[in-house]
């Protein structure tokens, strides 16, 4: 029989995800023979992890400060936003270094079996996003002053039933915005999931975006 203080510990390693007993087992094994300084870190960096962690207000990104560290960036392009179902579909897309605009996570997509209908999603946030850029009247079209759009709406979705279902959702409802809506091309495999996505593929649906 196991210390009472290693089976809490294995207990709660094993419930995270693809973490079995077994995995628990020696993770919580691997821990007991570090520094104290370092299991001390460790734990710190547990509890700050809800403390110091916040949404940032515009993207809904993950951010310790007011901002994220995307929006906060006054390099990027502010008026090319790609709109991603999660958080984590972030990552591999700044991977390739081809995308320098900003982000808008939606916290999931159209799926009314699940409950998660349009009221759900941060949609509105989006319309009222693009709708600062579309009103103001100083703000240069895409393109040059030959552009017939101002802002450029990259929907970035898994090609699944459901991202395909809330980009024609997004489509539809940002038309009337006169925004530039494109897609990442087709290089990504049907039912394929963006976070596991290698970057060359990557690269060529955001370069062949349409």
């Amino acid at each position: 029989m196991l210390p009472l203080s290693l089976k809490n510990l294995i207990d709660h390693f094993s419930k995270l995800p693809g973490i079995g007993q077994r995995a628990a087992t020696r993770l919580v094994f691997f821990l007991l023979n570090q520094p104290s300084q370092e299991l001390e870190s460790f734990a710190q960096s547990l509890k700050e992890l809800k403390n110091k962690t916040k949404v940032c207000p515009n993207c809904f990104n993950l951010t310790s400060d007011t901002l994220c560290h995307f929006c906060a960036d006054k390099k990027r392009n502010r008026l090319l936003i790609c709109v991603v179902e999660d958080i984590l579909d972030i990552i591999p897309i700044e991977r390739t270094r081809q995308f320098n605009g900003l982000y808008h996570v939606l916290g999931g997509l159209l799926s009314p079996t699940e409950g998660l209908t349009p009221e759900k999603l941060k949609i509105k946030e989006l319309i009222a996003r693009i709708k600062k850029h579309t009103d103001n009247k100083n703000s240069p079209p895409l393109g040059g002053a030959g552009g017939d759009f101002t802002v450029e709406v990259l929907l970035a979705f898994n090609p699944t039933t459901e991202g395909d279902a809330t980009a024609l959702y997004l489509e539809r409802i940002l038309k009337p915005l006169h925004v530039k809506i494109t897609r990442l091309a087709r290089g990504l495999s049907t039912g394929g999931d963006l976070e596991y996505a290698d970057e060359t593929t990557l690269i060529n649906a955001l370069r062949n975006r349409r």
